[in-house]
């Protein structure tokens, strides 16, 4: 798949599906923020940049002060027009987290998702 980008008023750029994964890579790569969260691949031979991993260390004074929480992320080929399905691999205390498989219920990834690409 691939996403279109540009602003109002303009012509449309088309971004294939591997730019749009290698440039989320070096994102993560380089650290986002205050280092609290970071991923790269899980696997360097995957050429469709399929299985990711994640780490994110609680933030300060919440419940998750200090806890460091491992994930498994799959960006499947329809990919960014789909979110990735995300599941803990630490288990985590949410709402929205399965307690037994630690997968992240797709309708609050689809919410979070949407509200990601309209900002």
């Amino acid at each position: 798949m691939q996403q279109e980008m540009g602003s109002e008023g303009s012509s449309s750029v088309v971004v294939p599906r591997n730019f749009r994964l290698l440039e989320e890579l070096e994102r993560g790569e380089k650290g986002i923020g205050d280092g609290t969260v970071s991923y790269g691949m899980d696997d360097a031979d995957d050429v469709y940049m399929q299985s990711w991993t994640g780490t994110i260390i609680g933030p300060p004074n919440t419940v998750h002060e200090g806890r460091i929480y491992q994930l498994k992320l799959f960006c499947g080929k329809d990919y960014p027009d789909m979110p990735p399905s995300v599941r803990f691999q630490t288990r985590i205390n949410m709402s929205c987290v399965n307690h037994e498989s630690g997968v992240v219920s797709i309708s609050f990834t689809e919410t979070c998702y949407a509200n990601l690409l309209c900002c």
